[in-house]
């Protein structure tokens, strides 16, 4: 029977897609403040830019480059378009902000909006004030942190806490933040004085002033531990819109402090309301959102400490959730990593692929050239046996038992075809320290190189230079592991025999460039053609091995004195390049 509940259903999964196809045609929104290009902008300045209507999240990143994040990484600011950075910004530096549109069920936009360039501090950092314990606070937890607020143009802080009866407990440079955690408790019945003293390069403004606060009196009341939520579990999806929050009592604790906000970083949902019971209901969530929740147990003693954030999300579709332990927002769609290409073997078997990554399902298909696609394998491999466009697809199964889902990644890829490789030649040339060896190879495969061992190392280039004379082995590897070809580069392959120079000034002494065969070369091998060049590249001879050898001119005319390159071939058709010099 269709009643107001399935309308009221299909109102959300009609919402869910229309902010789905909404997500995908959405423009990147502008800097605010400090605009695009901006200079002089303050260290302390917060960051704001242009709302973006149905957007759920944003995540800012902020870097000293073009898409950097040693500033600010993928933090969450929920739905609100501003960030202020908690410690402030580095100064007379160039910073590059990107904005993330963060969505559910569709995938991130990321936008590089744009840069400003902060101002140069020329001034010390100013003092601050404690924020927590507040000055003047009574019966403090004696296991609490010290809190101060940030210090625009501070780069780091000095902390001094002492009492009067034991003096100086703590005198430290505690760096760039925010916060100190005393590695002792503090003493009970204590009034607690304080000193927080910013600095920057150019100095302090010591002394500021003292702060205090008195702790708790002695009691054999300990303070509770946390607590964790028992409904929604952390990290749920599809919760409902009005859901009763439940979680497991702490032994000792009178009550809890209860605090929900639409990102991790305000409560503006609840905001530290007591609740003397271990559950609450909660008056219509929005859909599509993840809320951010924290429990705090207490009693007479104080407030238990260090409690962890935990989240949920009222969204009908794939999920992220907030992780309190790392910080990050973990997905629900798993991450995929096949590559844009596969090779396979020409007349070989199919080759049997393997994914790696980590789902609960998988999908191979291959793309026809209709556009249609046919399913090859539900399983994480897939035999593929011919060249062209398929589609890897890998989901996550969530949601409720009887009511789950699946949450998918998908990726195109290539199949191409490959082939061990037929070495053409291998040409040898001189070199100051050595010789080059350049591979010939052909093959419609993609292959690497090695020399004089089999298992490499290999390198894509096909060229070696400074190799020692003397006799090697070419190997040309196929990538996709369709086999390996070799040739063997024997000795007479050298610049044996090739003079360095020559004087054709009629003495009767190295008035000829010849070839003088090296008393070692081996008898099979001859060196049958002798080709000369300019340093140009232009023809100017051919001699034959077996005559006197070139005599310096070209049509009659004397060349100048000068270097010239020559090509010398084989019969077993391989060959070797130098170079000589004319000497007049």
């Amino acid at each position: 029977m269709y009643t107001k509940s399935n309308e009221k259903k299909a109102l959300y999964i009609t919402l869910y897609f229309l902010i789905g196809v909404f997500a995908y045609g959405q423009e990147c929104p502008e800097l605010n403040m400090p605009t695009n290009g901006a200079t002089n902008v303050s260290v302390g300045t917060t960051i704001s830019w242009e709302a973006v209507t149905g957007v759920p999240s944003y995540l800012i990143s902020m870097g000293t480059q073009q898409g950097g994040t040693d500033i600010a990484d993928n933090v969450n600011v929920g739905n609100l378009p501003s960030y202020t950075p908690p410690v402030g910004l580095p100064e007379a530096t160039e910073i590059f902000v990107t904005i993330t549109l963060f969505f559910f069920n569709a995938e991130n936009i990321d936008c590089q909006i744009g840069s400003f360039t902060t101002e140069d501090v020329t001034t010390p950092a100013p003092c601050t004030t404690l924020s927590s314990p507040v000055n003047g606070a009574e019966n403090v937890n004696i296991a609490s942190n010290i809190s101060w607020n940030a210090a625009p143009t501070a780069t780091g802080y000095r902390l001094t806490v002492r009492t009067i009866m034991d003096g100086v407990l703590y005198n430290e440079d505690v760096n760039n933040v925010l916060s100190f955690n005393p590695p002792v408790n503090l003493p009970n019945d204590t009034e607690v004085f304080v000193q927080i003293t910013p600095y920057n390069e150019n100095g302090d403004l010591a002394p500021c002033t003292e702060e205090s606060f008195t702790t708790q009196e002695a009691t054999t009341i300990l303070t509770p531990g946390c607590t964790s939520l028992i409904s929604p579990a952390n990290g749920s999806l599809n919760v409902p819109l009005t859901p009763l929050i439940q979680w497991n009592p702490v032994p000792g604790a009178d009550s809890y402090k209860v605090s929900i906000g639409s990102d991790p970083f305000n409560n503006n949902i609840l905001d530290d309301a007591i609740f003397n019971t271990t559950q609450t209901t909660v008056i219509e969530f929005e859909p599509n959102r993840t809320f951010f929740i924290t429990i705090i147990p207490f009693n007479e003693a104080g407030d238990a400490i260090n409690c962890t954030q935990e989240s949920f999300s009222t969204i009908l579709g794939c999920a992220s959730f907030f992780d309190p332990i790392s910080g990050d927002l973990v997905s629900s769609i798993p991450e995929i990593t096949v590559p844009d290409e596969i090779g396979i073997c020409e007349n070989e078997p199919p080759t049997l692929f393997t994914s790696t990554d980590v789902a609960d399902g998988f999908r191979w298909f291959i793309i026809n050239r209709d556009g249609t696609e046919t399913l090859l394998s539900q399983t994480s491999e897939v035999a593929l046996s011919e060249a062209g466009e398929y589609r890897y697809e890998a989901f996550n199964i969530v949601g409720p038992l009887g009511n789950t889902f699946e949450c998918p990644a998908t990726s195109n890829f290539r199949v191409v075809s490959s082939e061990i490789a037929e070495i053409n030649a291998v040409n040898v040339s001189g070199q100051a320290t050595g010789v080059r060896l350049e591979v010939v190879a052909i093959g419609i495969g993609d292959y690497e190189y090695a020399l004089d061992n089999i298992d490499g190392p290999y390198q894509d280039s096909n060229i070696f230079n400074g190799v020692t004379p003397g006799t090697h082995i070419v190997y040309v590897r196929d990538k996709a592991g369709c086999g390996i070809a070799k040739r063997t580069v024997v000795q007479d392959l050298t610049l044996d025999g090739f003079p360095n120079f020559f004087t054709p000034n009629g003495d009767g002494i190295n008035d000829f460039w010849q070839f003088i065969p090296p008393s070692d070369i081996p008898n099979d091998s001859t060196i049958v053609l002798i080709r000369i060049f300019d340093r140009f590249g232009n023809f100017i001879a051919q001699i034959d091995p077996q005559d006197s050898g070139w005599d310096g001119t070209f049509n009659g005319r004397e060349l100048p004195a000068t270097d010239y390159w020559f090509s010398a071939q084989n019969d077993n058709n391989e060959i070797v390049r130098g170079h000589f010099a004319l000497k007049r």
